[in-house]
């Protein structure tokens, strides 16, 4: 995973001096990272730190207040963004699964290439089975959502996003609605991902799991990034006194 001709790419996401503000409450106060190509990225912090808000802005469900974010050159804050062609590169998997109940599995995931794309359904249909069979659902394409398991439903989700072919997969605690024995066959298939080279950008709170796959992690607290670095570091040697009372916590 840790390719050595990673750092020489330039950015495929750069964030800068990104602020943004719900009415007087301002959740991000001039965050900056950039996210090079291939890279596992995973964001951490407490409850209301901005994690959510920062990776809702980089697919434009947000718009932010000042500072710049730009995914493969595309200005995400510029007003005559086109959303559609950002949302081609970029996929998105939330904490609630947002399945339509009426369609079958299999359909979920061909929904959006063939109505957003206009792609050819028999293509569709190929690529689809197997992205069901790469997030471990085959034999499953027939079924409709209220059929499947919380875990099922959150890789229906992930092959449904990777039905578009973006270069960049953003997640969103995904496991956070999970039981526990689902988490870990969600946490497998983004791993398989994550190994196979797409670019992810992860909130989570599944710290073994942001050890194993992340290439760097960075720590958010009140709208700021605190403290960040790969994982082997940041885990053992952190030095913010922010950082080492949360990972006391939850490690």
């Amino acid at each position: 995973m840790n390719d050595t001709n990673r750092n020489s790419d330039k950015p495929i996401v750069s964030i800068q001096q990104v602020h943004k503000s719900f009415g007087q409450l301002e959740v991000l106060k001039g965050v900056s990272l950039d996210v090079k190509k291939r890279e596992v990225i995973c964001i951490i912090g407490p409850s209301g730190s901005g994690k959510s808000t920062l990776i809702r802005c980089i697919n434009a469900l947000n718009s932010i207040d000042s500072g710049s974010i730009t995914v493969e050159g595309i200005e995400v804050n510029s007003p005559n963004l086109d959303k559609l062609a950002l949302r081609k590169k970029v996929g998105m998997v939330f904490q609630q699964y947002n399945l339509f109940p009426h369609k079958t599995a299999l359909q979920n995931v061909m929904m959006a290439p063939i109505k957003v794309l206009k792609q050819p359904v028999s293509e569709v249909e190929k690529r689809a089975r197997k992205l069901m069979n790469r997030v471990n659902l085959q034999g499953k394409e027939d079924s409709y959502p209220g059929e499947l398991s919380g875990g099922q439903q959150q890789r229906v989700a992930i092959a449904r996003s990777l039905a578009m072919n973006p270069d960049v997969m953003l997640f969103d605690e995904v496991t956070a609605a999970l039981d526990p024995e689902t988490v870990k066959e969600v946490l497998l298939a983004i791993k398989d991902l994550a190994q196979s080279g797409m670019t992810c950008i992860l909130v989570t709170h599944e710290m073994g799991f942001a050890r194993e796959i992340a290439d760097h992690i960075y720590f958010t607290d009140r709208g700021v990034i605190v403290e960040h670095g790969p994982p082997a570091t940041f885990f053992t040697q952190a030095t913010d006194p922010r950082t080492k009372e949360f990972l006391s916590q939850i490690l």
